[in-house]
C-alpha cells in the first residue's frame, strides 16, 4: 500500500485570526532523502497542540524547520500573518517564537542565574560603545534582567539553586531552566521538544503545572511528546506525523483510536 494511501494529508486548521505558527505544505530533503513531505500544520494564538509521531516521523525536522535552524526546501513558514520562511533562528525569536530542546545542554560551568542572563534580549550592553556612551541605560536593563531572572526561577522552582553551578542540576530540573531561559525572550509562541523526557514523576507535575500557566496566560504551545498521557492532559488537539507526513489529527482522544495512527505506531511507522 502506498503511503499516501494510509497516511492521508490532515487538513490545515484555519482561523479568523492569523495563526500564531503556521507551516503550509513543507519539505526537507537531506541528500535526496525526504525527511518532511508537504507537511502543513497551524497553531492559533492561545492554543496548545500536540506533534505526535513514531520515532524518525520528522517531529523533530520540524521543529527546526519552524524554529529556524534549518531551511525548508519547499514551503512555507508564518509567524502571526507574516512569512518567515527564509529568517534565521535569531529572527524567529524577535518574532516571538522560541524552542526548547529534548536534551538541555546549559552553560554547566555558569550558575544557574547566569544561564537565565544570558537568554535576555536587546541588552545595549552587548554593544561596546553604549557601555561608555549610556551607562545609566545599560545599567537599568541589567538590573531589570536580573529582576526577571529572579522572578522566572521562582516561577519553575528553582530559586534555592541560584547560585549553583548548573551541571548539578538533575534532568528535570534542567528541563526547567531551558523553560525559564527561553521564558527570558517573552516569546508569545513556545516549541516544547520532549519535556517529558528522562523527568521523575514529582518533576513533571511542576513542569505540566507550568505549561498550563504558560498556556493561561495567552501562549500559544506546540508540543512534541511521546507520553500520551501528558498530551491527552494538555492538548485540545493534536497531529499526529509518519514518514515526514499529516497523518490524522483530531482531540487526543481521536488520534490515539485513529486506524492509521495505531498503525503507524504498531506497525513499523518510523
Amino acid at each position: 500500500m502506498h503511503a499516501e494511501t494510509l497516511f492521508p494529508p490532515a487538513p490545515v486548521l484555519r482561523t479568523a485570526a492569523p495563526a500564531a505558527i503556521e507551516a503550509r505544505h513543507l519539505t526537507k530533503r537531506f541528500d535526496g532523502l525526504t525527511v518532511v513531505s508537504d507537511m502543513s500544520l497551524a497553531v492559533a494564538q492561545g492554543e496548545m497542540v500536540g506533534l505526535i509521531g513514531p520515532n524518525g516521523a520528522g517531529k523533530t525536522t520540524m521543529f527546526n524547520l519552524l524554529a529556524g535552524s534549518l531551511k525548508p526546501s519547499s514551503g512555507e513558514i508564518w509567524i502571526g500573518g507574516r512569512e518567515v520562511s527564509g529568517e534565521p533562528p535569531e529572527r524567529r525569536i524577535a518574532h516571538g517564537v522560541a524552542r526548547t530542546f529534548q536534551i538541555p545542554r546549559p552553560f554547566s560551568e555558569m550558575s544557574v542565574l547566569e544561564n537565565l542572563l544570558v537568554g535576555a534580549q536587546k541588552q545595549h550592553g552587548e554593544r561596546l560603545f553604549a557601555n561608555f556612551l549610556t551607562p545609566g541605560l545599560v545599567r537599568r536593563e541589567e538590573e531589570a534582567a536580573l529582576e526577571k531572572a529572579l522572578g522566572l526561577l521562582e516561577f519553575v522552582t528553582l530559586s534555592r539553586l541560584a547560585h549553583e553551578p548548573a551541571r548539578v542540576l538533575s534532568g528535570g530540573q534542567r528541563k526547567l531552566l531551558e523553560l525559564a531561559r527561553v521564558l527570558m525572550a517573552d516569546p508569545q509562541v513556545i516549541l516544547l521538544d520532549e519535556p517529558a523526557a528522562g523527568v521523575n514523576p514529582a518533576l513533571l507535575e511542576v513542569i505540566i503545572e507550568r505549561v498550563v500557566a504558560l498556556n493561561a496566560q495567552g501562549k500559544s504551545i506546540l508540543l512534541i511528546e511521546h507520553n500520551m498521557d501528558m498530551v491527552s492532559r494538555l492538548c485540545s488537539r493534536v497531529v499526529a506525523m509518519a514518514l515526514g507526513k499529516p497523518l490524522a489529527q483530531g482531540t487526543p482522544a481521536e488520534v490515539a483510536s485513529n486506524p492509521a495512527v495505531i498503525e503507524a505506531y504498531l506497525g513499523g511507522g518510523a
